[in-house]
Protein backbone atom coordinates (compact mmCIF):
# COMPACT_ATOMS: atom_id res chain seq x y z
CA UNK A 1 0.00 0.00 0.00
CA UNK A 2 1.18 3.30 -1.12
CA UNK A 3 1.48 5.99 2.17
CA UNK A 4 0.83 8.95 0.79
CA UNK A 5 1.31 10.91 4.39
CA UNK A 6 4.84 12.68 2.94
CA UNK A 7 2.73 14.02 -0.28
CA UNK A 8 2.95 17.53 0.87
CA UNK A 9 0.93 18.89 -2.28
CA UNK A 10 -0.30 18.63 -5.83
CA UNK A 11 1.70 19.55 -9.26
CA UNK A 12 -0.37 20.31 -12.03
CA UNK A 13 0.20 19.63 -15.79
CA UNK A 14 -1.79 22.21 -18.04
CA UNK A 15 -2.61 19.73 -20.88
CA UNK A 16 -3.81 17.44 -18.05
CA UNK A 17 -6.07 19.59 -16.20
CA UNK A 18 -7.57 21.00 -19.43
CA UNK A 19 -8.20 16.84 -20.89
CA UNK A 20 -9.53 16.29 -17.26
CA UNK A 21 -12.56 18.67 -17.92
CA UNK A 22 -13.33 18.69 -21.33
CA UNK A 23 -13.47 14.88 -21.95
CA UNK A 24 -14.59 13.97 -18.02
CA UNK A 25 -16.30 17.45 -16.42
CA UNK A 26 -13.53 17.00 -13.52
CA UNK A 27 -11.94 19.71 -11.97
CA UNK A 28 -8.46 19.96 -10.02
CA UNK A 29 -10.19 20.55 -7.10
CA UNK A 30 -12.55 17.85 -6.87
CA UNK A 31 -9.60 15.69 -7.89
CA UNK A 32 -7.58 17.00 -4.74
CA UNK A 33 -10.82 16.32 -2.47
CA UNK A 34 -10.88 12.72 -2.90
CA UNK A 35 -7.51 12.27 -1.24
CA UNK A 36 -9.16 14.33 2.19
CA UNK A 37 -12.38 11.78 2.26
CA UNK A 38 -12.43 8.04 3.47
CA UNK A 39 -12.50 5.34 1.93
CA UNK A 40 -9.81 6.25 -0.32
CA UNK A 41 -8.85 3.12 -2.16
CA UNK A 42 -5.52 2.97 -3.79
CA UNK A 43 -3.70 0.39 -5.98
CA UNK A 44 -0.86 0.18 -7.83
CA UNK A 45 -1.26 0.78 -11.73
CA UNK A 46 1.50 -1.82 -12.57
CA UNK A 47 0.25 -1.62 -16.58
CA UNK A 48 0.99 1.99 -16.39
CA UNK A 49 4.66 2.15 -14.68
CA UNK A 50 7.09 1.51 -17.21
CA UNK A 51 8.39 4.69 -16.51
CA UNK A 52 7.29 5.99 -13.02
CA UNK A 53 5.58 3.98 -10.75
CA UNK A 54 1.75 5.19 -11.41
CA UNK A 55 -1.18 4.28 -8.93
CA UNK A 56 -4.92 4.45 -9.28
CA UNK A 57 -7.43 5.83 -6.82
CA UNK A 58 -11.21 5.13 -5.96
CA UNK A 59 -12.91 8.47 -3.29
CA UNK A 60 -15.32 11.10 -3.61
CA UNK A 61 -15.63 14.56 -3.77
CA UNK A 62 -17.10 17.53 -0.94
CA UNK A 63 -20.21 16.80 -2.93
CA UNK A 64 -20.14 12.89 -3.28
CA UNK A 65 -19.31 12.58 -6.68
CA UNK A 66 -17.27 9.26 -7.15
CA UNK A 67 -13.86 9.59 -9.24
CA UNK A 68 -11.03 7.57 -10.33
CA UNK A 69 -8.40 8.96 -10.32
CA UNK A 70 -4.13 8.10 -12.16
CA UNK A 71 -1.58 9.76 -10.57
CA UNK A 72 1.98 9.44 -9.63
CA UNK A 73 4.47 11.09 -6.94
CA UNK A 74 7.35 13.34 -8.40
CA UNK A 75 9.15 14.20 -5.41
CA UNK A 76 6.65 15.66 -2.44
CA UNK A 77 3.89 15.78 -4.39
CA UNK A 78 1.06 14.21 -6.09
CA UNK A 79 0.45 15.01 -9.93
CA UNK A 80 -2.79 13.54 -11.39
CA UNK A 81 -2.55 11.85 -14.83
CA UNK A 82 -6.14 11.43 -15.21
CA UNK A 83 -10.02 11.27 -13.71
CA UNK A 84 -13.10 10.69 -15.08
CA UNK A 85 -16.33 9.48 -12.72
CA UNK A 86 -15.85 6.23 -11.20
CA UNK A 87 -16.99 3.06 -13.30
CA UNK A 88 -20.13 1.32 -12.12
CA UNK A 89 -18.09 -1.71 -11.33
CA UNK A 90 -15.44 0.26 -9.75
CA UNK A 91 -18.38 2.40 -7.82
CA UNK A 92 -19.08 -1.07 -6.25
CA UNK A 93 -15.55 -1.78 -5.21
CA UNK A 94 -15.65 1.63 -3.40
CA UNK A 95 -18.94 0.58 -1.85
CA UNK A 96 -18.12 -2.47 -0.46
CA UNK A 97 -15.36 -0.96 1.00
Amino acid sequence: MLDISSVKGFEWDSGNSKKNWTKHNVTDEECEQIFFHLPLLIQEDALHSTKEPRWYALGKTHTDRFLFLSFTIRGALLRIISARAMSRKERHSYEQA
